[in-house]
């Protein structure tokens, strides 16, 4: 037992080094991938909530496709039509060949199926929040954009918290799936040293490890946020 820890030594001996890059990634594309999924998510739900509707069609056909695909599928027709696609654009001004990087790709392809997901939570929040709250705004004299952003968004962010906190859980895990267009994360990781030391229980053990530690940090920081959203509440017996 004492030689199989050992292996997770920093160092030339050990692969400590490896598993703590591959960590890295993973949190660095979960924590880019989340802002950009929540931005495009937000605008989807006001595009299903509007009163036109090539906007709500739109925003149905966007919700419908990317929750209907694979998530490994998205990423392959990111990752490889995205290559095809600029480099059918770059030819008209040169001969040259574009590479996609695999992190961007990996971004764009776990960021627009978040968004299609998160879309539908915080629609279901937009709705949860009457139309006296939008008069209540206009009455104060404050233009559309200002009432959004004084009074809709926070009362928005208590109601959507729920199923936004379900969804980064998911997103989290979701990331392992880049190891397949050879992004090093720490599944990658774990797979190259799985296969040089012959070890597959004891480091995807590890492996498991790790990705339940980010979920307990992650739960942990999601009650801390929950409890400063719900601050104001007053909770009658």
């Amino acid at each position: 037992m004492g030689e199989l820890f050992g292996h997770l030594t920093f160092g030339a001996d050990g692969w400590g080094d490896e598993i703590a890059a591959g960590l890295w990634l993973t949190v660095r594309l979960a924590l880019v991938t989340l802002p950009f999924g929540l931005v495009i998510g937000f605008f989807i739900a006001l595009a299903k909530n509007s009163e036109e509707p090539l906007l709500r069609t739109a925003a149905n056909v966007y919700t419908t496709i990317f929750r209907g695909l694979p998530e490994l599928l998205t990423l392959f027709i990111v990752y490889y039509g995205g290559q095809i696609a600029l480099t059918q654009i770059v030819s008209f001004f040169y001969d040259g060949y574009v590479e996609v990087s695999g992190f961007v790709a990996g971004v764009i392809a776990l960021g627009v199926v978040f968004s299609a997901f998160a879309s539908e939570v915080f629609l279901g929040a937009l709705r949860g929040i009457g139309p006296g709250q939008y008069e209540a705004g206009y009455a104060l004299g404050l233009t559309r954009v200002k009432t959004l952003r004084l009074i809709i968004i926070p009362q928005l962010i208590r109601l959507a918290l729920p199923g936004l906190s379900n969804l980064w859980m998911v997103l989290m895990k979701d990331t392992s799936l880049v190891s397949v267009i050879a992004l090093d994360d720490l599944l990658r990781k774990t797979n190259i040293i799985v296969g040089v030391t012959k070890e597959p229980f004891f480091f995807y053990f590890i492996a498991c490890m790790i990705y339940l530690t980010l979920s307990i940090i992650s739960s942990i920081g999601i009650t801390r946020i929950n409890a400063w959203a719900t601050r104001g509440e007053v909770n009658h017996p």
